[in-house]
């Protein structure tokens, strides 16, 4: 099921997503993604519905961090020459990054490199500390789709990473979160202006997102809405001002930003 956040009127309300409307959900995100397998839950708190046009999207939750997997997919590593890792890479995004489906990337003055990179990310539903495999997906609330937006060109000057993915609107997450996909085989790929750029398959990761949240909630507590990007395949490559990217993953859909300079 496709669950989304979204203005009306100025207000972010919660919705579903049913692959014709949008209804709206008369409770709050975290909430839904804790109980939405409740028919009858879900049934109560219906509300109005609405057209894709009729609303602006906003991002699917609020998370307190953004934990990034770096080198994740095989052909990635292929791609670069590099060894597989024995353990995930491990980087952050702060939440300021974060923006919706639909809204723009702001090219920043201090970089002429900016590149993209399709991810699907995970979103937690509860806390979580030093899970194991056999109770990681009752933690997991759903999937959705981020752009791992990168200055690369600073990130080769400062030798880290930090200055070269936090930016303010280098992280775009969307359009929703879907809760009932698989999420091992599910086809990605990305655009720019229509042209495919990275194509690839979920099934080439190195490790599956349960890994991945196993491996990070025993480093640091996942809280709820937390999000984890689960690296990009191969073809990462430059975007300019004016250019629209769309990435799409099978079961989520299709998350869409357009690229300006200030």
């Amino acid at each position: 099921m496709k669950f989304l956040r979204f203005y009306y009127n100025d207000e972010i309300k919660t919705g579903f997503f049913d692959e014709k409307k949008v209804i709206e959900l008369d409770d709050p995100i975290e909430n839904v993604l804790n109980s939405w397998n409740d028919l009858e839950y879900l049934k109560k708190i219906m509300k109005n519905s609405y057209s894709l046009e009729d609303i602006d999207f906003a991002p699917p939750v609020d998370p307190t961090k953004i934990v990034c997997v770096g080198l994740n997919y095989r052909d990635h590593a292929e791609e670069f020459k590099m060894e597989i890792p024995d353990e995930p890479k491990l980087f952050l995004k702060p939440p300021s990054a974060v923006i919706a489906h639909g809204e723009i990337i702001s090219y920043p003055p201090s970089s002429t490199e900016v590149d993209y990179e399709a991810e699907l990310a995970i979103v937690m539903k509860k806390k979580g500390k030093n899970l194991n495999l056999n109770e990681v997906n009752d933690y997991i609330g759903g999937y959705t789709i981020l752009n791992d937006v990168t200055a690369r060109d600073l990130q080769r000057k400062d030798e880290q990473w930090s200055r070269a993915k936090s930016f303010d609107t280098f992280a775009p997450i969307g359009p929703f979160i879907e809760t009932e996909m698989d999420p091992s085989r599910q086809n990605i790929s990305l655009n720019v202006n229509g042209e495919i750029k990275q194509e690839s398959n979920t099934k080439n990761m190195i490790f599956s997102p349960q890994e991945l949240v196993v491996f990070i909630s025993n480093i640091m507590t996942l809280n709820p809405h937390d999000i984890i990007a689960t690296g990009t395949p191969s073809g990462v490559g430059q975007m300019q001002s004016g250019d629209t990217v769309e990435i799409a993953i099978d079961d989520i859909g299709v998350l869409r930003n357009k690229i300006l300079k200030p």
